[in-house]
């Protein structure tokens, strides 16, 4: 039977003479045999690489903001100094993609992995300048980063070796919940971004969202080839233009950025090692960790290339690395962008290099300001309407990946719905563990880590602790299950 010419973008594995989203030649009939390209490892054209890059920056670009935006104010830095912080983040959030993306030696995942800096550590970070005062904060928290990273590249070939306890059903439930965690990100984006915003809440900022979402789906549904694959870039640019008659957006960003600025190392002073913020930096290290294992995971199935553990510890290094580094050109902990899995599960563009291209956007960014603040323009209800499309695309993965996961099992049903509501928790009750200890807040208030946590706990209750002899005398074939001869998942 001839093979088909009709490319498929929903991520999956693609045939060999099947020319896919990536945008692979078909192979000629003809042609003498030799190692596929598997679509990650994809040069696509310039034009592609240019454009589907620019989409992981817009998709990330105010998550990568708004950390240093809030440390910055909390410290009670000048506009100056927090333009600076804000332009250091999105340098070294574009070395830790590339990073990730290129890698080198033992470090780097070589997955279309997005890293910027981590949200988990805002609010140990806020409670470290409030204890040491603006002049000592940055340099403390700084100190803490760098200790932070060092674990974590340290430890990374020994965390990498949890993957033994993520089999499908636990991958599908983190993957779920990655969605669903992120659901609530792109509500806020879609009313406004902030109480303080002006119209945040309005009719104008909702409808905006709503607009944007329909120009996403639309542009997904009648576009073809590779438009389709931009139909992201497509809504963004027209809820952009549909901003400005409605008041909300405007140029006076663009207007006030300077337009080259070096990052200059070690601005705010040299570091200070304190053990208590260490500490709770390190905590904050452990759970992107988890976090980022999770995504590399949830990534690895998405693009059909399943990250073993080698893959793990190599990512985690990269994390480690960027971290320990990033403080020096004044940025904060880099981790994974959860968000940006969604964009390749939509596009279903798997080229590692797009990505990479997207780290040599931010860089720029981080370098010429104006082209940041160009960037910038794009109002957060914008964001917002395209966000619900990313984060339902990454809760549907795990959906997908669940279906698989033998949830005729009795125990495996428990398991998904007792996680997933550990994981809910902290998103429908924010303030639910408010009066435990700091060091397990860090933990419970984020539902991907409660979550991730909960669902290995589990499966180790259920598919490991006597496991063996369970499946001995039922003859189980549940796949969580192990055998005489365990699977590596």
């Amino acid at each position: 039977m001839a093979p088909s010419t009709t490319g498929s973008n929903d991520g999956g594995s693609i045939p060999a003479r099947t020319p896919g989203p990536d945008g692979a030649p078909a192979r000629p009939a003809g042609t003498p045999s030799g190692p596929e390209v598997h679509p990650v490892d994809q040069l696509l054209p310039p034009v592609r690489l240019l454009t589907s890059g620019l989409q992981h920056v817009a998709a990330m670009y105010a998550g990568v903001v708004a950390p240093p935006l809030i440390v910055g104010a909390g410290v009670g830095l000048s506009p100056a100094e927090l333009a600076l912080l804000i332009s250091a983040s999105l340098f070294t959030a574009g070395l830790a993609t590339l990073l990730q993306t290129i890698g080198f030696w033992r470090i780097g995942a070589r997955l279309p992995f997005v890293n910027g800096v981590s949200f988990a550590g805002v609010a140990p970070m806020i409670a470290i300048a409030k204890e040491h005062g603006p002049k000592d904060a940055l340099p403390v928290i700084f100190g803490a980063v760098i200790v932070a990273g060092i674990l974590c590249l340290l430890a990374a070939p020994y965390f990498c070796k949890l993957i033994r306890f993520f089999p499908p059903v636990v991958q599908g439930t983190v993957i779920t919940l990655i969605g669903v965690s992120l659901l609530p990100v792109a509500v806020n984006w879609a009313r406004g971004g902030s109480p303080d915003a002006p119209g945040y809440g309005s009719t104008k900022a909702i409808g905006l969202a709503a607009l944007t979402l329909g120009a996403v789906v639309l542009g997904n549904r009648l576009l073809r080839g590779f438009w389709q694959q931009l139909s992201l870039l497509v809504g963004l640019a027209v809820g952009t233009l549909l901003a400005f008659p409605l008041g909300l957006a405007d140029f006076g960003a663009v207007h006030e950025a300077r337009v080259f600025a070096l990052p200059s190392p070690f601005h705010f002073g040299a570091p200070i090692f304190d053990a208590a913020a260490i500490a709770s930096l390190c905590i904050v290290m452990v759970v992107a960790m988890t976090e980022s294992t999770a995504d590399m995971l949830a990534l690895g199935r998405i693009v059909d290339r399943e990250a073993d553990e080698k893959t793990l510890a190599a990512g985690l290094r990269a994390d480690g690395l960027a971290t320990a580094v990033s403080p020096v050109f004044n940025g904060f902990a880099a981790s994974a962008f959860a968000q940006n899995i969604g964009l390749v599960a939509l596009t279903g563009i798997r080229s590692r290099f797009v990505v990479a291209t997207g780290g040599g956007l931010l860089v720029l960014l981080g370098l010429f300001p104006v082209l940041g603040a160009v960037v910038s323009l794009v109002p957060q209800p914008v964001l917002g309407g395209a966000g619900i499309v990313l984060f339902g695309t990454v809760a549907a993965s795990g959906i997908r990946t669940l279906a698989e996961a033998g949830l005729d099992s009795g125990a495996n049903t428990v398991l998904v719905s007792v996680s997933l509501g550990v994981g809910i928790v902290p998103i429908a009750a924010p303030t639910f563990y408010d009066a435990f200890p700091e060091a397990a807040r860090t933990l419970l208030h984020s539902g991907i880590s409660a979550g991730c946590v909960a669902a290995v706990l589990l499966n180790l209750l259920f598919h490991h602790l006597g496991a063996t002899r369970r499946a001995t005398a039922e003859g189980s074939s549940d796949p969580s299950v192990p055998t005489a001869t365990p699977s590596p998942s």
